[in-house]
């Protein structure tokens, strides 16, 4: 990667939200959250890219198969908090039969999830013990196998990124994303 490209990958730096409302124009009305409260329950604080994710576009699904979690999201099945509860869980329990990826191996290292597939793949980020939030990168994991990806980009850089497809996982749908974007704000289920 040459260090033009480092540079436009750089979590701590990014600004691709505009990028985002430039491929999807953002819905109407923002969602306020209690982030201090969110983050207590959470038991650690979110990047801030996320946030403003979460502000302007809400729990929402993007070209019918990538659903971005929000927390206390109008439908249910896409509560950051209830997966990250649950895939926390559901990960320690894998690792007993399945090997880490190496970026899990060092001491304290973890996943939180934040946006989920309808095939059933998860978008994590990768959490290091002293690394500030907003330099949380992206892991995809595949639905049903062991088969993980890093990339060293912010969950809204990957988001704009994949959409716009600069960014290409071997994990996520081929048909992802679509010519024409959709979106949707989730709401009650």
């Amino acid at each position: 990667m040459s260090e033009e490209e480092e540079e436009r990958m750089d979590p701590v730096n990014d600004d691709t939200l505009p990028r985002l409302r430039e491929i999807v124009p953002a819905p109407g009305t923002p969602r306020r959250k209690d982030w201090t409260g969110i983050e207590r329950a959470l038991g650690t604080g979110l990047p801030a890219d996320y946030k403003e994710l979460v502000r302007v576009y809400g729990g929402s699904n993007w070209d019918d198969y990538l659903y971005v979690l929000e927390p206390g999201c109008p439908n249910a099945h896409y509560d950051l908090l209830t997966w990250a509860e649950q895939q926390a869980e559901d990960l320690e329990d894998l690792w007993v039969y399945e090997e880490k990826p190496a970026e899990l191996e060092g001491e304290g290292a973890r996943v939180v999830p934040w946006a989920v597939t309808d095939n059933g793949e998860c978008l994590y980020w990768l959490v290091r013990p002293g690394l500030d939030p907003d330099g949380w990168t992206v892991m995809v994991n595949e639905a049903r196998g062991a088969r993980w990806e890093h990339f060293s980009v912010s969950c809204t850089r990957f988001l704009a990124s994949a959409l716009s497809g600069d960014l290409r996982s071997g994990i996520l749908s081929s048909s992802f994303p679509l010519a024409v974007h959709e979106f949707r704000r989730l709401g009650p289920a």
